[in-house]
């Protein structure tokens, strides 16, 4: 079984040393003696859990800087779904190969995608060493002669997944329900809680969604998939802006799990008054992600926590909104639990996904507070060391065949164009 100590590392404002076997921290103590396979020193630095990156398209790296200044719908129709009507195996490949540099490089080991061509990605992942949830994206645009396509090629990519082994999980990806039929909706969380798969999925991203459900249905959204039956503790809800005291209610009853991406929400103005306060006291589980590089244009959770603070402190003009240690498990913690996945925290017995934070820097000079530095003060060219399920993916800030990836993708792009 492969070995790791890392020796004096800070954990939690304490110098200590940890061992991982194989891909569990089998021990945390003040001094280990141990001839490990690998030693890492870890003067210097901190560590904390790997980041849980809940919402993302993976590929449409490939995409930064496209369609820049332009409402949600008119990108999506006029720029990103034309765009990707040309991607083929070798893009989402390469696409995702960039996403994962970009997250290792940023501290996330794991992330929640939606995107297409899941083998071709799957692949990308598994090179990397990262964990991901690939869901078969059901878009139907309302267009029911497509049905029994979407349901058998979503049965196919189920088979298939069973090859992918413990670090990619297959899901279920509803799109939206202002972009999915009610059958399909319907259908889609059938498969999903048959198979014990998660659901992924867009709700209340604009007002404007809001308001043709309610002019459709009667109904908003979230109470439209409460009707239909498909709500419940497998569903991983992306965005959920424009909620009422009543949807967040139907979202605890059900135990869906939320995902908060603040910097897409700017840039696209779909809103900033995320009711995070409001989903925590109902116990919710909230979680953040970045989106997807289109519209966000980066991967960095360090950077998605930090504007997700400022803005919860601005919007609500309270400091003590969204505190530290709560930002710090929405980024770790709870997207771990989200996941059911054993990580997020550093402790004995749980997962080796980890990060070592370069504290000897002018970012965390003094470290008063080192979680205050590393969300508000540094950036994630402080992320030095990335380990994933117990294996070195980044040491030193060097990611192996880095050059190569960006290299295939300033090649590849311009067919996008």
């Amino acid at each position: 079984m492969n070995s790791i100590l890392i020796k004096k590392v800070t954990l939690n404002g304490t110098e200590c040393d940890i061992l991982i076997s194989g891909t569990k921290i089998e021990k945390i103590a003040p001094d280990i003696d141990f001839a490990a396979d690998r030693i890492i020193d870890g003067r210097g630095k901190s560590i904390i859990p790997g980041f849980v990156n809940m919402h993302t398209h993976s590929a449409m790296t490939l995409m930064r800087g496209i369609g820049e200044d332009m409402h949600l719908m008119e990108w999506l129709e006029e720029k990103i779904w034309p765009v990707e009507k040309r991607l083929d195996d070798e893009m989402i490949y390469w696409g995702t190969k960039l996403a994962c540099l970009e997250m290792v490089k940023s501290g996330t080991t794991t992330f929640n995608d939606q995107y297409w061509r899941i083998p071709a990605a799957v692949k990308a992942v598994k090179e990397a060493g990262l964990r991901s949830v690939q869901p078969y994206v059901i878009l139907d645009l309302m267009d029911k002669s497509r049905s029994e396509e979407i349901k058998r090629e979503c049965n196919e990519m189920y088979e298939l997944s069973k090859e992918w082994g413990d670090m990619n999980r297959f899901a279920v990806g509803i799109h939206s329900p202002y972009s999915v039929s009610e059958e399909m909706i319907v259908w889609a969380s059938n498969f999903a809680r048959e198979r014990g798969l998660l659901v992924h999925l867009h709700l209340s991203e604009t007002e404007g969604e809001n308001i043709r459900s309610v002019e459709q249905h009667g109904l908003t959204p979230t109470e439209y998939l409460e009707k239909l039956g498909v709500l419940g503790p497998e569903v991983i809800a992306a965005h959920c802006l424009w909620m009422s005291d009543n949807d967040i209610s139907i979202l605890a009853r059900h135990n869906v799990k939320v995902v908060h991406n603040i910097n897409s929400n700017l840039k696209i103005a779909s809103g900033y008054k995320f009711r995070y306060n409001e989903f925590r006291d109902a116990g919710v589980t909230v979680t953040l992600g970045t989106d997807g590089c289109a519209s966000s244009n980066n991967l960095d959770m360090i950077e998605t926590m930090k504007i997700s603070a400022l803005v919860q402190k601005a919007w609500r003009d309270d400091p003590t909104s969204m505190p530290l240690d709560e930002l710090m498990k929405l980024a770790t913690l709870n997207g771990a639990k989200a996941l059911g996945i054993d990580s997020g925290v550093i402790e004995e017995g749980k997962l080796a996904d980890i990060s070592l934070i370069n504290t000897n820097i002018f970012e965390f000079t003094p470290n008063i507070n080192f979680l205050a530095n590393l969300i508000y003060s540094a950036n994630s060219s402080c992320v030095d060391t990335v380990i994933c399920n117990g294996k070195i993916v980044m040491e030193n800030r060097v990611v192996s065949g880095e050059r190569e990836i960006i290299d295939n993708v300033n090649r590849l792009y311009k067919k996008l164009l």
